[in-house]
């Protein structure tokens, strides 16, 4: 048997002005996508799932890694990195280190991702990995761990590779990692402008940091093949959107055509919290237990993106597991919530315990094992 029980979310937010969003832009590009960060929802896309070249947009997992390899204690900001022969000659951009002058590993960072050097990727891969090769492999992994199962890295840079690809909803996902798991490196580096290393003055090549003050990142690439590209993130209020333009002609249009994607994405649609992590959703029966019943919750927030004004036509059904039968593990999941409007499905999340229930006693287990056979 499933216990059912319904809630109309309508009576929680009063009716928006607005009715429903306008018609995606249609852009200029090869294949773009338009993330809410808060909900994972896209709200529209072009090719979202087609395997093209990231250039090097690829360094975000650079980066990644490098955030990670500093979190674990396995590299810290102020160490000095020995910059190879592989290094300094590599082809591309670059921040210009040089094999006899001492680097950090935070100056490496900020020529990484303001000046997107291709040094600085392969000096921090051969660092962290060992070589660039054995960084690749690291690098894979990691997308496996995100998800990113449409994604296959070949190098530390972007430099093209037939076996080096990824697609729009890799690189959202990609993106949302980088600035959700390390939010205090994404602010310390990522809307920077502009970088000097060597006495080299370089302008980071994401424009939007000129032209939105809402725009924080994320990452541009380029290569004859892969086109001019942008990963793009701006914040308002508490929504944050990511944009993917992938093939755009130039940087101007790359740019322009981000913009679009931000400006659409906050004008017609909003990220709506339904439910705080751990925040009471219902409380389930429970048999056998010391406790009757256990309170069901989500295990990270949850939000909704939706046009302006649908939130309150959404809907929601609780379905739980029944019966739930003792011994309940705290996080275990006993039921779903589904968000419907106009009767189709637009988003499920699993209920988890809120807390362990153990067992009850010998003759609580007895009655309720007779009160099960009655129903």
């Amino acid at each position: 048997m499933r216990l059912i029980i319904l809630y109309f979310i309508a009576l929680l937010l009063p009716i928006s002005s607005w009715a429903a969003a306008a018609p995606p832009p249609s852009l200029a590009v090869n294949a773009y996508l338009l993330r809410d960060v808060n909900s994972g929802a896209d709200i529209t896309s072009n090719k979202k799932d087609e395997k093209l070249e990231p250039a090097s947009l690829t360094k975000m997992m650079t980066a990644y890694l490098t955030f990670n390899a500093i979190q674990e204690g396995h590299l810290a900001l102020e160490q000095t990195v020995p910059v190879s022969e592989k290094a300094w000659k590599v082809e591309g951009s670059r921040m210009f280190i040089e094999p006899r002058k001492a680097v950090t590993v935070d100056e490496l960072l900020h020529g990484l991702i303001i000046q997107s050097g291709n040094d600085a990727a392969i000096a921090l891969a051969e660092v962290i990995g060992g070589s660039e090769d054995q960084f690749a492999t690291m690098m894979n992994n990691q997308a496996a761990k995100l998800g990113m199962n449409a994604t296959h890295y070949m190098n530390s840079t972007g430099l093209p590779d037939k076996e080096h690809y990824t697609t729009t909803v890799d690189l959202a996902t990609m993106a949302g990692a980088l600035i959700q798991d390390f939010p205090l490196d994404y602010d310390r580096l990522y809307k920077q402008k502009e970088y000097t290393y060597n006495k080299i003055k370089q302008f980071n090549r994401n424009k939007l940091l000129w032209l939105d003050a809402n725009v924080d990142g994320v990452k541009t690439g380029h290569t004859q093949a892969a086109g001019y590209c942008l990963v793009s993130s701006a914040k308002r209020g508490e929504t944050r959107l990511i944009a993917i333009v992938l093939g755009a002609k130039n940087e101007a249009l790359r740019a322009s055509e981000s913009q679009r994607l931000l400006n659409y994405g906050f004008q017609f649609y909003e990220s709506t919290l339904v439910y705080r992590e751990s925040q009471a959703v219902s409380t389930i029966p429970v048999y056998k237990g010391f406790t009757k019943t256990v309170t069901a919750t989500v295990a990270k927030d949850l939000y909704l993106s939706l046009p302006k004004g649908d939130y309150a036509r959404v809907k929601a059904t609780m379905t739980s597991k029944q019966p739930l039968i003792a011994p309940v593990e705290a996080g275990q999941v006993i039921g779903t919530i589904a968000f419907s409007l106009d009767g189709n499905v637009i988003n499920e999340q699993a209920l988890v315990a809120a807390k362990t229930i153990g067992p009850a006693g010998f003759f609580g287990r007895v009655i309720d094992s007779i009160k099960l056979l009655v129903k």
